[in-house]
């Protein structure tokens, strides 16, 4: 299945979507012009460092054009897209090597978790921010000692008259250097253990109680950070769902953050595997057929990412997320080796001390398997959610 067959589903109006598709196209083309063209293939993992403001004009010129939040209802300022349509936009973003987005958090993760799960207050205060990119966001999830176990988080609010008062540490915080403000899940409920007692807090990032630490990467580069809260403060009407709640809350920006948007990552995948092999071609290595097999393997593993990434669009199924990430991050990994493995020994120094394109993806995409839920805690949920396993024995 591919995006064109979405168009046929029930209810749907091909002619509608190929309009849509021919409006996105040509915008694109005639607003990736001047010093806009310049942003062109800039950005996305491991490389948030590239032209940043710049980015983010971009995405504000985006907004400005009516072309973010597609998906949101059209009283919280979207169109109310049918996913094929949300689908096409991503296409034809990621086609037109338009530069990557900063505003991902906000838009993809929050700005839906606000509509299904928030109060109207809170949806009329923030949302407007988002869909303008005015105001952006990172995510407080990650712990030294809870990673890719969210339910074992230690950071604290507790009431404190019209406010919460946070105290803790997150870790491998996306942009919070540059983040207006923080969704972040703490324990409200002292003594409360796992899933229980917890809360989804909003909580501002320009505050004397708030420090954020870089964390320099293998790449050389500092996308990622840790946060620090020491009493620091947000409003008591700043809690989203009820508080306790935060678990159901959390998991359902889980959901929002695997969705359409990796059709388009999928379109980069296939635009890097095309470069690799011209490269192969260029340098003599695809004269081995062991990188011409891995080549051909990399080229199936990326349709059936896709497939599963069309047959699952719009499920709540927690084991085809799981499915789908494990793809996709594993896929990215043995790409990035095989780049290395057809760079040869000139991928083992770096010219003038800048790491190429390709030694850049190998090691950024070892963290593939990681970070969004590593490749343990992926299986886990599909054994024990999908197949009924016994839970893995916990301390």
């Amino acid at each position: 299945m591919d995006s064109s067959q979405l168009s046929t589903a029930a209810g749907s109006d091909p002619r509608a979507d190929e309009q849509f598709r021919a409006e996105i196209r040509e915008w694109l083309a005639g607003n990736l012009v001047g010093e806009f063209a310049e942003l062109r293939g800039l950005g996305g993992p491991g490389r948030e460092h590239e032209a940043f403001d710049e980015r983010l004009a971009w995405d504000r010129h985006l907004a400005a054009a009516g072309w973010t939040c597609l998906g949101w209802p059209t009283e919280y300022g979207g169109r109310a897209a049918p996913l094929r349509q949300l689908v096409i936009f991503h296409e034809e973003y990621a086609r037109a090597d338009a530069p990557a987005r900063v505003s991902h958090v906000g838009e993809e993760l929050l700005g839906p978790t606000l509509i299904a799960f928030g109060t109207e207050e809170q949806r009329t205060r923030f949302l407007p921010g988002i869909k303008t990119v005015t105001e952006l966001w990172c995510q407080g999830y990650s712990e030294p000692g809870a990673g890719s176990d969210l339910a074992a988080v230690s950071t604290t609010a507790r009431r404190d008259g019209d406010d919460w008062v946070l105290n803790g540490q997150k870790v491998w915080t996306s942009l919070a250097h540059v983040a207006d403000w923080c969704f972040v899940v703490c324990r409200t409920e002292p003594g409360s253990l796992r899933h229980k007692g917890l809360s989804y807090l909003l909580v501002p990032m320009d505050q004397p109680g708030i420090t954020v630490r870089p964390i320099v990467q293998l790449t050389g580069t500092s996308e990622f950070n840790e946060v620090f809260f020491d009493d620091a403060r947000t409003d008591a009407g700043l809690v989203v769902g009820e508080p306790g709640d935060g678990w159901r809350v959390a998991m359902g920006t889980l959901t929002f953050e695997r969705g359409v948007s990796t059709l388009g990552q999928q379109i980069e995948f296939a635009r890097e595997l095309a470069a690799l092999a011209e490269l192969a071609e260029r340098n003599g290595s695809a004269a081995d057929p062991l990188i011409v097999d891995r080549l051909d393997r990399a080229r199936v593993g990326l349709r059936v990412m896709r497939a599963q990434a069309l047959r699952t669009l719009g499920s709540d199924d927690s084991g085809a997320a799981s499915v789908s990430k494990l793809l996709w991050a594993n896929w990215h990994r043995e790409l990035g080796e095989l780049a290395m493995d057809v760079v040869g020994a000139p991928g083992l120094l770096a010219a003038g001390g800048e790491l190429s394109p390709w030694q850049r993806l190998y090691l950024f995409s070892r963290s593939d398997t990681i970070y969004g839920g590593s490749n343990e805690v992926q299986r886990n949920i599909i054994a024990e959610r999908v197949l009924g396993l016994p839970r893995e024995a916990r301390p």
